[in-house]
């Protein structure tokens, strides 16, 4: 860290958000906009002098000799998390940490695997990691007129409330592992703003040609699939188990195989219909 500390950084800018202190500085003047772009939501400016994370980016200088690769490299607290001839690539991996370092650093928040829409006035949680298909059900369901509030993760407070993270959806265009980032605005659809109480819970798994047919879970086995995706679990145990007991104390929890988005989405929007009520266990 100290042979980083003595390179001759260009700028850089000190964050505040969930509760959690990173940094960021670059060798390279020009950058902070479009660093500032791959932040978490809400993020604001820090007076702390010392960071709890800090990120180094070296930007590669140009390089006309025949042969030579121009690496950008990035660390994190003096370890190297990324190198690479392509700019994109590592400012991807900065933005892919630095969230998931406050999403498991939180003191305030609770935050959970999960894509998030609102619908009459409550939310909807998709359970499930990368790959899971979350993204593409949450896009559907903002198609027929829910707000968007994150394809990556429910983030809970103290009083169980859910908040927005609306980061662009990373949606893949076709059977590669490349993304295509849409804001909601983008694709027709609104953004959140405020904190929701937690309306259902939708656990499921895409499988090609499968009909959506949800069997409905008692709140106890619901909770502990949102603690199967919580990502502080292991660090915050006592805190994260109370915030989501607060959020689960309302929902209807159904689980299922899913087919294609279009034939689900409906259905799912469908649990938070007057009259809709979900078991006491």
């Amino acid at each position: 860290m100290k042979k980083l500390d003595r390179l001759g950084w260009a700028e850089g800018i000190r964050v505040y958000t969930y509760g959690v202190h990173t940094g960021v500085r670059v060798s390279t003047v020009g950058m902070l906009s479009q660093i500032s772009r791959l932040l978490p939501a809400g993020w604001k400016n820090s007076r702390r002098a010392t960071m709890q994370r800090l990120y180094s980016l070296v930007v590669a200088e140009s390089n006309r000799r025949a042969g030579v690769k121009r690496m950008h490299i990035l660390y994190a607290d003096g370890e190297r998390i990324a190198r690479d001839t392509e700019l994109d690539q590592v400012l991807a991996t900065l933005e892919t940490d630095i969230h998931r370092y406050v999403a498991q650093t939180s003191p305030h928040m609770t935050f959970l695997h999960a894509g998030v829409v609102g619908w009459r006035g409550r939310a909807i949680l998709l359970p499930g990691r990368s790959l899971s298909g979350k993204t593409t059900l949450v896009r559907e369901l903002l198609r027929l007129g829910a707000t968007y509030y994150s394809d990556e993760f429910a983030v809970v407070d103290d009083s169980g409330k859910v908040h927005p993270f609306p980061r662009p959806l990373g949606i893949r265009e076709d059977s590669t592992y490349a993304q295509t980032n849409y804001t909601a605005e983008k694709l027709g659809a609104t953004s959140g703003v405020k904190p929701l109480p937690l309306g259902a819970v939708v656990i499921c798994k895409y499988k090609a040609g499968a009909q959506w047919k949800p069997a409905p879970l008692s709140r106890g086995q619901g909770a502990l699939e949102l603690m199967a995706n919580s990502i502080a679990v292991r660090s915050e145990p006592d805190q994260t188990l109370g915030r989501i007991q607060k959020l689960a104390s309302r929902a209807v929890f159904v689980k299922g195989v899913r087919g294609e988005a279009s034939e689900s989405a409906a259905s799912i929007l469908n649990l938070l219909s007057p009259g809709k009520r979900q078991e006491k266990v």
